[in-house]
């Protein structure tokens, strides 16, 4: 090796070195600072363990740019630092929660959040599709809602979505109607097994025309939870997205218009981009808060690493957004009505 390669390598080696010191620096000063400024607590927290996912949903805000899962016993301890922190609630999501070891997983850890750590409310989002009767056989006592994603009736329409199975083309008769049917089998399932059910709907140009009013009122989840579209830099917008969810996109009027027309839906939530940007603590799949108040994921470091306190400051969050947009409600099933649980 020549002098100046070695000159090079160490020069190399010190910069990184140097680069690793400001990044800490920066970490270690807002962990200082911690203590003088109000921290908010994560009252509510939404878990994305796994990116990876078994539908293509052309707006999706969190694809598959990762495979990452962490071990389960990592994960644990870090829901046990959230919950030291005065976490109440937990959401799982992805991507497709069900898709990481068939749902064992996801299973071993809504057991662990309620069971181990008494959190007051457990909950899902899922497309539904890989969902059994065997898993709320095993696990169903410990989850309080799941949610399942769905933005149109019409079978046509979740084709053009993106809604269905990678691989699996969807036809535009009553045989494509797979994702529709797997909504009406875990409806059932939720019911049986005492679950509260959840219905998620993003709006967009295919389905802002849409009446949905019978098929909600007929499913009769406790939350109809509609979403205005959005962008997110690096997931569904610009060159480094796996999606392009501009073609997706609606106006503040169309969004508004859709909230009109099913205005006599008691359990409907809407959530505006406005409302819905900075007013969720989300995790990754490595337990970094993402920050989204610059239009993109920007990530915190690990609480795994710093601590809830420390990472928490680096997630954009909007506390006050989130209880104005009802963020905290009767989430856990013990406190609804019995009725609510029933079909």
């Amino acid at each position: 090796m020549t002098f100046l390669e070695i000159w090079i390598r160490q020069f190399w080696q010190s910069f990184v070195k140097w680069i690793f010191c400001i990044y800490y620096q920066r970490v270690d000063d807002k962990s200082k600072r911690i203590s003088a400024n109000s921290s908010p607590r994560p009252t509510s927290v939404n878990y994305h363990f796994t990116r990876q996912c078994n539908y293509k949903c052309g707006f999706c805000f969190h694809t598959a740019k990762s495979s990452f899962v962490l071990p389960l016993e990592e994960a644990m301890r870090g829901l046990r630092l959230l919950h030291e922190a005065g976490m109440e609630k937990i959401n799982f999501s992805g991507g497709e929660p069900f898709i990481h070891q068939k749902g064992r997983y996801l299973g071993q850890l809504v057991q662990f959040c309620k069971r181990e750590l008494g959190l007051a409310s457990v909950s899902i989002v899922s497309n539904g599709s890989l969902i059994t009767e065997d898993w709320f056989i095993r696990f169903g006592e410990y989850l309080d809602i799941l949610a399942v994603s769905c933005d149109s009736f019409k079978a046509e329409t979740n084709h053009l979505i993106g809604r269905h199975r990678n691989g699996n083309k969807i036809q535009t008769g009553d045989e494509g109607s797979e994702h529709l049917e797997s909504l009406e089998r875990v409806r059932g399932w939720c019911r049986d097994y005492r679950v509260a059910f959840k219905i998620n709907s993003v709006i967009n140009v295919h389905n802002v025309d849409e009446d949905m009013n019978s098929q909600i009122h007929q499913l009769n989840p406790v939350r109809w939870k509609v979403f205005q579209c959005l962008l997110i830099g690096g997931e569904n917008q610009g060159e480094e997205a796996l999606r392009n969810a501009e073609k997706f996109v609606i106006s503040d009027q169309q969004f508004e218009t859709f909230l009109q027309r099913h205005s006599g839906v008691a359990c409907l939530v809407p959530e505006s981009n406005i409302k819905m940007r900075n007013s969720y603590l989300i995790l990754d799949e490595r337990m970094r808060f993402l920050d989204c108040t610059n239009g993109q994921k920007t990530p915190s470091p690990s609480l795994l690493d710093v601590g809830v306190e420390a990472a928490i400051h680096w997630s954009g969050f909007d506390e006050d957004m989130f209880f104005q947009r009802g963020g905290k409600y009767t989430w856990s099933k013990s406190d609804m009505s019995p009725s609510l649980l029933e079909w």
